[in-house]
């Protein structure tokens, strides 16, 4: 017997972070993403491009005429300062609008009528090409087959105009390009005129019905302003003679009486003060009896003037002959007495001067008092005035108001009827339609490369919903990352062609009566008959994770899956072989007491089995079975009838004293469990079992199914060695696999010896 070594285990790499593909595993991905759904792409870009080509064939060919317009900013020097002073410039607004007036049903129908398109079959009558025809047939069928009416028939070809018209600004400029597609290239390029034509006479009808229905109304207005023009200035007119209220000059004249008398006022204000003072003055001289005092009327008095003249004489005369002959000499009193009557003349006539001056003063006092009567009068006539000033205001400028209405409003009234007589468009036609050389639809190019890239585009969509929906095990990744379990091997699957017969001429095996023959399934011996092939070396490793497991034994193996006929029974028994094969004492054990398939294959004439053992009904060597091949021993699940409660079989302690008896007799006891979802028998025999190997049929089981029954079955989940995927493709299983050198192990240098795929 081969004695097993203490290997460490293999560092586990799902405990590692998960890291990001590098750019070659993202590139391998995508490759062997083209590879596993590359007839769904080639297929669907096929079906597309035929379709495309089919369209080609059928579909009728069209031509396009185009036409080029510009929405001119520029004003004509003679209207300049009648029609375009109030219009706004054209902004990239004003152009978009306009080309939505040129795709408007206004320009259709008037191109229509023009042309009478309304008659022609192109746009009334039946669609062109097989699709056309097809169409034509269903909506014969949908809608009858009365005759069409003038309004049907205009409407349907505005609703084909309007399909087959194109108006698209180019750029940022003011150029409108109009582009028509028509079946004859002569008549695209003569609607495209059309259309270009019909937009110029629209802007200039519609200028023109616009100046027109102004004109009209600016008429109306005007009359109506020029009778309440004529009403107000004539409201004026008779509050004016009703008050009173006369003007010269554009004033009052009670206010020009108040202003001439107010300076008149002024005036004689100040004379009052001049006299007053002058009397003031001259009183005071005569009061203080001083005649050489002089006021400034007496420099101007010749009576006074000579008087004074002969004083100073009289007085130099007196110095004299007072200094010659003394102060006393009758001389000199003579002297002094004449410049005493001299002096008292010189008095009288200042008195007379005072009179004077007294009357000039009261002259000037009554002057004022009449004109500050005057004053008082005219500033009681201005306030009645005043008040009266203020409706005559209102009136004046209601007046005004209408007469300036009427005035902006016949002016504008003589430019629109100006403007009406000679309308200007700003639209113009810098390129007319030609006809075209060539057909502009469809285009084979265009229609080949959309079909195929949107068939490309179409089959990478469905062969990603494929990957989808194909919720299945396909890889070793997917276990580990699904389940976070290892996949201890993936077993190829084995086609009966590719089975070899056992070598002619080897000696014959000997018989006994619970000896395990060959039978009709000759897969169960592929490990023995090619030890070499692939299929060993996946069941070889299952056996290499076991004897790695050294956290815990695994001498006792119990072997599962999810669902039935997924191949659990036969790997165990081919596992059992190749272990047994290589020295080690195996015994393998069919639990499946609900559906005891292994035992059908390998020992159908076993009338006792487990439960006899169990029962002490027979001992465990008269109920084995031998493998003369690899001395196997095999205890078959033989019953004679069906056990409803096969579970507390399992459960029971004459089960696990069974097993640990075997333990000490076998190097390894394999069982064979039924699978999970069917029965609960596997989940309550943890309590004997070292590991649980879980069989995964690849490409066919559903990960949601394995995935409910680990969690049914926390026990099984909890002892797992590992997932073996069964019957795996090898061939397809390249176009799953992330990077090139996944299945290094199955190349076929490995497995040219034996069993071949």
């Amino acid at each position: 017997m081969l004695q097993r070594n203490q290997i460490s285990p293999p560092v586990d790499l799902r405990n590692r972070p998960a890291e990001l593909p590098s750019l070659a595993e993202t590139f391998d991905a995508f490759v062997t993403y083209l590879l596993r759904q590359y007839w769904v792409i080639l297929g669907t870009a096929g079906l597309c491009l035929f379709g495309g080509i089919c369209y080609l064939m059928t579909a009728a060919p069209s031509y396009t005429a185009l036409a080029t317009m510009i929405i001119d900013t520029r004003k004509f020097q003679a209207f300049q300062q009648q029609s375009s002073a109030n219009e706004l410039p054209v902004d990239s607004s004003a152009v978009e609008s306009q080309v939505e007036i040129l795709k408007s049903e206004n320009v259709a129908l008037a191109v229509i009528r023009d042309l009478k398109l309304n008659e022609d079959p192109e746009f009334i009558g039946s669609r062109a090409g097989a699709a056309g025809a097809v169409l034509d047939f269903v909506s014969g069928l949908l809608t009858g087959s009365a005759p069409p009416t003038e309004f049907d028939r205009t409407r349907r070809a505005v609703r084909v105009f309007q399909k087959q018209l194109d108006v698209r600004r180019r750029g940022m400029t003011y150029v409108i390009e109009v582009s028509f597609r028509s079946l004859d290239p002569e008549r695209a390029a003569r609607i495209a005129n059309a259309v270009a034509d019909a937009y110029i006479v629209d802007q200039l009808d519609s200028k023109y019905q616009a100046t027109r229905r102004a004109s009209v109304w600016l008429q109306d207005r005007i009359q109506e302003l020029r009778t309440q023009a004529s009403n107000a200035e004539r409201a004026v007119l008779d509050y004016k003679k009703t008050n009173n209220i006369v003007t010269s000059s554009g004033k009052l004249l009670n206010e020009q009486q108040l202003g001439e008398l107010n300076t008149q006022l002024v005036h004689v204000k100040s004379q009052v003060t001049d006299a007053k003072a002058k009397l003031d003055r001259i009183e005071a001289v005569v009061k203080s009896g001083v005649p050489d005092a002089t006021v400034a009327d007496t420099l101007n008095n010749q009576v006074i003037t000579k008087l004074r003249s002969q004083y100073l004489e009289l007085a130099n005369r007196e110095a004299d002959w007072s200094s010659r002959y003394g102060y006393n000499h009758l001389a000199a009193v003579n002297l002094r007495n004449q410049m005493r009557e001299i002096q008292s003349s010189i008095i009288d006539e200042l008195k007379r001067l005072a009179e004077s001056y007294k009357s000039d003063y009261a002259i000037a006092q009554q002057r004022q008092n009449e004109i500050e009567r005057a004053v008082n009068d005219s500033v009681s006539q201005s306030q009645s005035t005043n008040q009266a000033q203020v409706t005559l205001r209102e009136l004046e400028s209601s007046a005004q108001t209408y007469r300036s209405l009427y005035d902006n409003f016949l002016q504008r009234y003589m430019e629109n009827v100006q403007q009406q007589s000679f309308p200007v468009s700003e639209a113009r036609v810098i390129t007319r339609a030609s006809r075209p050389l060539s057909k502009s639809h469809p285009q084979t190019l265009v229609v080949l490369a959309l079909s195929a890239l949107g068939g490309l585009i179409a089959g990478l969509g469905l062969g990603v919903l494929r990957d989808l929906y194909d919720r299945v095990f396909r890889t070793a990744e997917m276990v580990e990352t699904i389940l976070d379990a290892d996949c201890v091997a993936i077993v190829p699957r084995v086609s009966p062609g590719q089975l070899k017969a056992p070598a002619v001429g080897r000696p014959p095996l000997p018989v006994g009566p619970r000896t395990i023959q060959r039978g009709d399934e000759p897969v169960l011996w592929a490990a023995i008959d090619a030890p070499f092939s692939r299929f060993s070396e996946a069941i070889r490793s299952i056996k290499v994770n076991a004897d790695l497991n050294v956290t815990k034994p695994s001498k006792i193996l119990g072997l599962t899956s999810a669902l039935p006929n997924e191949g659990k029974s036969t790997l165990a028994f081919v596992f059992a072989q190749l272990v047994a094969q290589s020295g080690a004492r195996v015994l393998l054990v069919d639990c499946d007491l609900r559906n005891p398939s292994l035992s059908r294959k390998v020992a159908a004439n076993a009338e006792r089995g487990i439960l006899d053992v169990l029962s002490n009904n027979a001992t465990l060597q008269e109920t084995l079975w031998r493998d003369p091949e690899t001395g196997l021993a095999f205890l078959p699940g033989a019953t004679r009838s069906r056990i409803a409660h096969s579970h507390e079989v399992l459960a029971s302690d004459q089960m696990k004293d069974f097993i640990d008896g075997a333990r000490s007799q076998y190097d390894y006891v394999i069982v064979d469990f039924p699978p999970l979802t069917p029965v609960v028998d596997v989940r309550i025999t943890a309590h004997f079992v070292d590991s649980f190997v879980f069989i995964v049929e690849w490409g066919k089981t559903q990960v949601q199914v394995v995935e409910r029954a680990l969690r049914s079955a926390r026990a099984v989940n909890e002892n797992l060695l590992g997932v073996v995927l069964n019957k795996a493709d090898i061939a397809a299983m390249s176009r799953y696999s992330g990077y090139g050198g996944k299945n290094y192990y199955y190349n076929s240098h490995y497995g040219r010896y034996g069993y071949t795929e």
